[in-house]
């Protein structure tokens, strides 16, 4: 019989026989776990089918109230365009009739004036109002309005009366006026007019940052009885020039 080398080493598997049985029993009390697990919510009423067809209509209703959710940003996306539209065409429509009863209005009064001229004897009051301007100042809301007025019907009598402004405009998407009083913060009704030829007037007016003015009336009136005012309207244009 031959003898064993002596550096011979004998290795025994029972450590990697250990590791696996250990394994396979956690395996085993895992599965153990979840199949004690299922039964319990079986016991209790739970239906995992169930479950999953009320979590599918559940999703499907998710989906629904999206694409509705959706549409109806989309029409209001689209009722906002219309609106804002229709405010534009109204904000042009206003400003078109605004520039139509200016012209309209200072036609009228150039007519009455050249009347006048024509034939003195009428009671018009003959009263041209020219070279109207309005300008800011150094204050917010502040504007300055400076306009000459012409007398040519009757230049040996003077013109005697009152003048008064009336600014129109929108405030809070609505249409508005605010009178002589208003734009001087109370201080004056109308101004006193006493001239032969010509008379340059300057007021300085006070304009509410949420009015958005679109036309300027000044408005004459003689003290004569019986002659009948003159009313002439501007477009609201501030010159920026200096």
């Amino acid at each position: 019989m031959a003898e064993l080398p002596r550096n011979l080493v004998v290795r025994r598997h029972e450590p990697v026989r250990r590791v696996l049985l250990w394994s396979i029993a956690a395996v085993l009390a895992l599965f153990a776990m979840y199949i004690v697990y299922e039964f319990g919510r079986f016991n209790a009423g739970y239906d995992r089918l169930s479950v999953a067809q009320e979590r599918t209509e559940y999703q499907v209703q998710i989906e629904r109230l999206e694409r509705t959710t959706r549409d109806l940003r989309t029409q209001l996306a689209e009722l906002d365009t219309m609106r804002v539209g229709r405010a534009r065409e109204r904000a042009e429509l206003s400003r078109s009739i605004g520039e139509l009863q200016a012209q309209v209005a200072r036609q009228t009064q150039e007519l009455a004036f050249y009347r006048g001229v024509v034939a003195p004897s009428e009671a018009t009051l003959g009263v041209k109002i020219q070279q109207l301007r309005i300008t800011a100042t150094d204050h917010p809301d502040h504007y300055r309005v400076r306009m000459t007025m012409l007398q040519s019907a009757r230049p040996d009598e003077a013109v005697v009366g009152t003048l008064a402004l009336t600014l129109d405009g929108e405030a809070g998407g609505n249409e508005a006026s605010l009178d002589f009083a208003a734009l001087t913060a109370g201080k004056l009704h109308e101004q006193s007019l006493n001239f032969r030829y010509f008379e340059s007037y300057d007021q300085e007016i006070i304009v509410p940052g949420a009015f958005r003015p679109e036309r300027l009336t000044v408005e004459v009136r003689s003290a004569r009885k019986g002659v009948a005012p003159l009313t002439q309207s501007f477009l609201w244009r501030v010159d920026t020039s200096s």
